[in-house]
């Protein structure tokens, strides 16, 4: 009988001792291998650092536009003629929601995004305009 994960033959009992026998944490990972070589750790030590500062910069995004509907009159929503406040709050806070809890770069962070920039880009300054807010951010 052959053992197949030492590549030689077994002894006449048919086991072989656990001296022999590899196991996986004889091995480290292929993930703990390049982390330790140096360079590509700090290249994945980069990579985190600007998706963790992409991410903190796509809450704050989504924070303004929910904290800036919450100030707006809903009066100027219909005046500009947007959905309503309420409509719009509620799509702004999902949107905050969804990115504090599915992370920003998910397919449902990305629509929260979508959202939050729609109502900063297009329903923020019709609101403004109509208060007499003027076209200044």
């Amino acid at each position: 009988m052959r053992d197949h994960r030492a590549g030689r033959r077994a002894p006449a009992g048919g086991t072989v001792p656990a001296a022999t026998v590899r196991t996986r944490q004889d091995f480290p990972s292929a993930y703990q291998a390049v982390l330790s070589s140096g360079y590509a750790g700090q290249v994945f030590g980069l990579n985190n650092a600007l998706l963790s500062l992409l991410s903190l910069a796509v809450l704050v995004v989504q924070g303004w536009a929910l904290i800036d509907c919450v100030m707006r009159p809903s009066k100027g929503f219909e005046a500009a003629g947007k959905l309503t406040k309420p409509a719009w709050l509620a799509i702004t806070a999902i949107a905050l929601v969804v990115g504090l809890l599915f992370g920003p770069l998910g397919i449902l962070g990305l629509a929260g995004i979508v959202a939050s920039i729609v109502y900063l880009v297009d329903v923020r300054p019709a609101v403004r305009q109509i208060q007499g807010g003027g076209d200044r951010w």
